[in-house]
């Protein structure tokens, strides 16, 4: 069964083919990035103008890619962002409705679930999930039949939400948690000691918005305004350059970030593990890109499965992927379907 996905929930507009939800027969992602860089984050309705400009090239490219008949089209109903998930919505169901074929709404979350067991078809439930983006930051129990658990949250920010605000603070360019992925390893994480959140009620649940707020403390009692302004004036600099507009006392603090954004996370990976008794751990989403956490988290005695990073990130395939099993349930949608901004997976 050949499944044609749409992804537009936030800033990359996504159309892919999957086969029987394991094989991928093409994908094609058209990014925001450079709309939204001069912002230095999502601008909803920019993202929303340009899904409408991407959508029928993008879908156009993945079915010549595929070039096999489609039998139902899937959509990520939401999470997300309103104006952009309407964009996908709206064409899929024009597209069903034009071919007569199934439409099958998917749950952005659940979708980062299933890009780990496209590639990883061994994985077994139940198991522990933590998806971590620019917009989620959520661990699951993950049980057969759509079964999911939510065990905690972040409260406010989520991590890479909070690497791209700290990376614009810094003065350098968005997507900014990549940029700070790669200059970590230059510096000393022991060398800054940062508050963590104490959460009432559920004391696993995340806060990230604190330590987003010690960095902008940091800056202002080191008087950083020229050194930051000297970093934003550089134009797509390459690693080096980077590096060499970053002194140490910033690399330590950078590394200090990271490595107590990464003990975050997986302190309650190893506390969930633990106590549900749960050996196999999924880790995706586009913060499951990070190298220092990939290393981290192998350190780890669970099986762990990342997705590779091209499905790290939002993409089609993932949402085809989930939306097979969907189908084979029965789970299908009317011309009635309606974006879901806040959408619960559990």
């Amino acid at each position: 069964m050949n499944i044609l996905g749409l992804e537009s929930s936030c800033d990359e507009t996504a159309a892919a083919v999957v086969s029987d939800g394991r094989q991928v027969l093409s994908s094609v992602v058209a990014s925001q990035v450079e709309t939204h860089e001069r912002y230095g984050g999502v601008v909803p309705e920019l993202a929303s103008r340009e899904h409408l400009r991407a959508i029928v090239p993008v879908v156009d490219q993945a079915l010549a890619q595929a070039n096999v008949p489609i039998d139902a089209v899937a959509v990520t109903q939401g999470p997300g962002l309103v104006g952009s998930l309407l964009v996908g919505i709206t064409f899929a169901k024009a597209f069903a409705m034009a071919r007569g074929i199934p439409l099958i709404p998917v749950n952005h979350l659940e979708g980062h679930i299933h890009a780990v067991l496209l590639e990883h078809p061994e994985t077994e439930l139940p198991a522990l999930a933590l998806i971590v983006s620019g917009g989620h930051t959520h661990f699951y129990r993950c049980e057969a039949n759509f079964r999911y658990e939510l065990l905690s949250r972040t409260r406010d920010d989520a991590a890479g939400e909070a690497y791209d605000k700290v990376a614009k603070l810094l003065g350098y360019a968005y997507p900014g948690g990549p940029i700070l992925d790669q200059l970590a390893p230059f510096g000393n994480p022991k060398a800054v000691k940062f508050t963590r959140a104490k959460m009432s009620g559920n004391s696993l649940d995340l806060s990230f918005s604190g330590i987003k707020t010690a960095v902008l403390r940091w800056t202002e009692a080191r008087d950083m305004q020229a050194e930051v302004a000297a970093r934003r004036a550089l134009v797509r600099p390459t690693l080096a350059e980077l590096r060499a507009a970053t002194p140490q006392p910033t690399l330590d603090l950078i590394a200090s970030f990271q490595a107590t954004i990464i003990d975050e996370l997986l302190s309650r990976v190893r506390v969930f593990a633990e106590d549900l008794d749960l050996t196999n751990v999924i880790i995706s989403g586009g913060v499951a890109c990070n190298a220092g956490l990939r290393a981290a988290a192998r350190r780890l005695p669970y099986d762990i499965s990342f997705p590779t990073p091209k499905l790290s990130t939002d993409n089609a395939a993932m949402i085809a992927a989930a939306a097979y099993p969907r189908f084979l349930a029965g789970h299908t949608a009317g011309p009635d379907l309606r974006p879901k901004a806040n959408f619960s997976l559990a």
